[in-house]
């Protein structure tokens, strides 16, 4: 590993990252095996989520050239990554991902949600406005590692094939870097589709599942963007909806 500060260019990000060995969404095999006993428990089928082979050969075919050239692996994070990645990483910096933009356009039924009331969880959607962009994190993971914490993080985003993997530029402070991004994978089942704001909100506001609330999710979002001072209208105004769909709730 390397002896660099990990936090060396973000040092208000120190102390604000759940360690890789206490998140509940490390990919360990002994955790999918957690998922899918929560799944059957939810009466979801077998093949509710890729196989352990397919899991495997995915991320080989996309990760292998480059963990067998022992390159490190930069990972772009735009949400729950960014509060709690679930993997070792070396180096993390702010980085700027042009021509797209975080959107709750997922469903998920186990994690935040059910099947009678699912949740929704962020994408990234490309924008018709290229000049618009994203700013997240991007962490690297050193190539001395890159074979298990690139697994682990596979298991995670990959389980149920939800987005489209893919190396894409973004901008940092400390320069430009090609890294992998998950992004919306409009063919998918979960698909939801871009809904209205006040729709949006109203479905974050109920709904909950075997790790948490939806609301949960959207308000750790709010808070790392507001500590990293990045400036995101369609999270805070989305915030904004829900908190007042509670209120509205409480009153009722």
């Amino acid at each position: 590993m390397s002896n660099l500060d990990a936090f060396v260019h973000l040092p208000a990000l120190r102390g604000k990252l759940k360690p890789a060995e206490q998140s509940e969404l490390r990919g360990t095999w002994e955790r999918v095996a957690q998922w899918d006993e929560r799944a059957r428990a939810r009466g979801f089928a077998p093949g509710w989520r890729l196989s352990d082979h397919q899991l495997e050969a995915t991320r080989h075919a996309l990760l292998g050239p480059m963990i067998a050239a022992r390159q490190d692996l930069w990972i772009y994070g735009y949400g729950s990554l960014m509060w709690d990645p679930g993997f070792h990483f070396s180096e993390v910096r702010l980085a700027r991902l042009q021509g797209y933009q975080r959107r709750f356009t997922y469903w998920t039924r186990i994690a935040r949600g059910t099947r009678e009331r699912p949740a929704l969880m962020l994408t990234l959607e490309r924008q018709p406005d290229e000049t618009c962009c994203c700013t997240g994190l991007a962490f690297r993971i050193g190539a001395e590692v890159a074979e298990e914490e690139s697994a682990m993080l596979w298991r995670r985003e990959m389980l149920r094939n939800g987005y489209c993997p893919t190396w894409l530029p973004v901008d940092t402070p400390q320069g430009p870097l090609r890294a992998l991004v998950f992004a919306c994978n409009h063919a998918h089942d979960d698909y939801a589709g871009e809904m209205a704001l006040d729709e949006t909100a109203a479905i974050i506001a109920v709904a909950a599942g075997a790790i948490g609330s939806n609301r949960e999710y959207l308000e750790q979002m709010a808070a790392q963007l507001s500590a990293l001072q990045i400036d995101d209208p369609y999270v805070e105004q989305l915030l904004q909806r829900v908190r007042q769909c509670a209120g509205e709730a409480a009153v009722r």
